[in-house]
C-alpha cells in the first residue's frame, strides 16, 4: 500500500470537506516527528515511542497514521522530495563546469554535515524495503526521484562541457549513491576526513565521466630516456 492509498484510507474516517486539512495536519506531523524519527531509526520506533519522544500524543498519532510505517513514509517523503530541489540552484546559475562542480561539492558537504541523521533515517528505509513489502513502492518511486535529480545535475554538466557521461541514469545515480552512503558511514563513525575524501572522489568520478581534466590539462607525455 502506497503512502497516497493510506492517505485516502484514512482520509475516509473524515468528512470529504475536511479531507484536506487532514492531509495537511498528516505533513505537519511527519514534519515534527522527523527529528525523533532520525534518531531513533526503524528498529527502535513505534507509534508510541515517537509520542514518549514528542509533544504529540500516541492517540493523536495513531489517529493519523495507521503504523510507524506509514509514518516512517510519509517524513521520509516530504524530506527527500525538499532534497531533490538542494542542487537547483547551482544547475540553474552555473555557465561553467568549474561552477557547476563547486557548487554542487559544496551542496554535497553541506547536507552530509548538516543533515547526516536524517540521510541515515533514508538509508535504513531502503534496506528494510528489502525486507518490508510495505515499503517498496514508496521506496522505488523516492529512488527514482533521487535519480532523476542525479541525472539533471549531469545533463548540466553535457550541456555545459559538450561531453555525453557514457553512463547511464541509473548506474550514475548508483555511482554517486554509494560514494555518498559511504561517506556518510565513515562521518558518522567520526572520521573527519570523511565529506573531504568524498568530494575529491565525487570530483573524479565527474571528471572522468565527461573527460574534464584532458580538457582542463593536456596530458603531459614522458620523455623518452
Amino acid at each position: 500500500m502506497t503512502t497516497h492509498q493510506r492517505v485516502k484510507k484514512h482520509a475516509e474516517r473524515v468528512p470529504k470537506a475536511r479531507v484536506d486539512k487532514f492531509s495537511e495536519r498528516r505533513a505537519e506531523l511527519g514534519e515534527a516527528a522527523l527529528t525523533t524519527l532520525a534518531a531513533l531509526g526503524y528498529a527502535r520506533t513505534s507509534l508510541r515511542e515517537i509520542a514518549q519522544n514528542s509533544e504529540f500524543s500516541h492517540g493523536v498519532l495513531h489517529y493519523y497514521f495507521s503504523d510507524k510505517i506509514d509514518l516512517i513514509i510519509c517524513s521520509v517523503k516530504q524530506y527527500k522530495a525538499r532534497c531533490v530541489k538542494r542542487y537547483d540552484h547551482a544547475v540553474d546559475s552555473a555557465t561553467t563546469c568549474d561552477e557547476l562542480m563547486e557548487g554542487f561539492l559544496q551542496s554535497l558537504a553541506d547536507t552530509l554535515r548538516d543533515e547526516g541523521h536524517v540521510h541515515r533515517l533514508w538509508y535504513d528505509l531502503r534496506s528494510q524495503a528489502l525486507f518490508e513489502e510495505a515499503f517498496r513502492s514508496d521506496v522505488v518511486q523516492i529512488d527514482k526521484s533521487l535519480e532523476d535529480m542525479i541525472w539533471r545535475i549531469m545533463s548540466r554538466f553535457t550541456q555545459l562541457s559538450g561531453e555525453e557521461p557514457g553512463m547511464s541514469p541509473a548506474a550514475t545515480y548508483a555511482l554517486f549513491d554509494g560514494l555518498f552512503q559511504q561517506a556518510l558511514l565513515k562521518h558518522l563513525s567520526g572520521d573527519t576526513k570523511a565529506v573531504a575524501d568524498m568530494q575529491a572522489d565525487v570530483r573524479q568520478a565527474i571528471t572522468r565521466l565527461f573527460s574534464l581534466g584532458a580538457k582542463a590539462a593536456p596530458a603531459v607525455r614522458k620523455r623518452r630516456a
